[in-house]
């Protein structure tokens, strides 16, 4: 059987008989994998501890007729280890593996190493966990066809800025076209909300509590919307928050 190599982010895993593994994984090049990973449960196992969630491998399978079987991988990224330490960055893994693993199934470098670059930002905690996670699934729907304007209005057009924000009509909308009730978004929200999307960390990291929860609420709205099934992982997830860690 025709074997390839690859590197891959593994999203998440399931029990096969009494020692072996599925393990679903976004490809850089290939996209999505479904691959077994035989005897990974055993302690004897060569590769277990690298196939788990939020890790990202250099791996070489050969391909079989319904899932593929792994071969070899080799560690490139042990993000999953240095996130589970932390709960609000483990949960906000959550919600980002499981939404990659409902974004994408064809190859899409984009969204490949924007997941990447979200685990990193998590593992480091280079910033509040909560932030990273929003600015991800921002750029994850922006990538896979579905930005949101946070400046004109989404359906006119109308220049900016507006208050109300309707995830079914793509974003901020005119008063003359807001249905009755809408939500209204502060201008320190709006901000935000365009800072994550951009990455502009410099913006996001200094938002008060008060205006990034204002902007998750908005985020998840969209998110839920454009997936049509809400995503799982969501229920779980930690909102307290906490400050970056020092650097020197």
């Amino acid at each position: 059987m025709p074997t390839y190599r690859d590197e891959a982010v593994v999203l998440r895993t399931h029990q096969l008989g009494e020692a072996d593994r599925i393990v679903t994984m976004l490809g850089r090049s290939r996209g999505k994998i479904r691959a077994v990973a035989k005897g990974v449960r055993r302690t004897s196992s060569r590769f277990g501890s690298r196939l788990e969630p939020a890790m990202v491998v250099d791996l070489q399978c050969y391909e079989g007729r319904s899932l593929d079987v792994v071969q070899q991988a080799e560690s490139i990224g042990a993000y999953g280890a240095a996130i589970a330490t932390d709960y609000s960055g483990f949960t906000a893994a959550n919600v980002i593996l499981e939404t990659a693993d409902r974004l994408t199934d064809e190859a899409s470098l984009p969204q490949y190493l924007l997941l990447v670059g979200a685990l990193r930002a998590l593992a480091r905690q280079d910033h509040d966990s909560s932030l990273v996670l929003d600015s991800y699934l921002l750029r994850a729907l922006s990538i896979a066809g579905w930005a949101p304007s946070f400046e004109d209005c989404a359906v006119t057009g109308a220049p900016g800025p507006h208050t109300a924000f309707v995830a079914q009509l793509g974003g901020m909308v005119a008063d003359e076209v807001a249905p009755p009730g809408v939500p209204r978004l502060t201008f320190e929200t709006i901000e935000l909300l365009g800072a994550l999307l951009s990455g502009d960390w410099i913006v996001a990291d200094a938002a008060e509590q008060r205006t990034r929860g204002q902007a998750s609420g908005v985020i998840a709205a969209y998110v839920q919307w454009h997936l049509e099934r809400g995503l799982k992982s969501l229920h779980h997830l930690d909102r307290t928050g906490r400050a970056p860690a020092a650097t020197g």
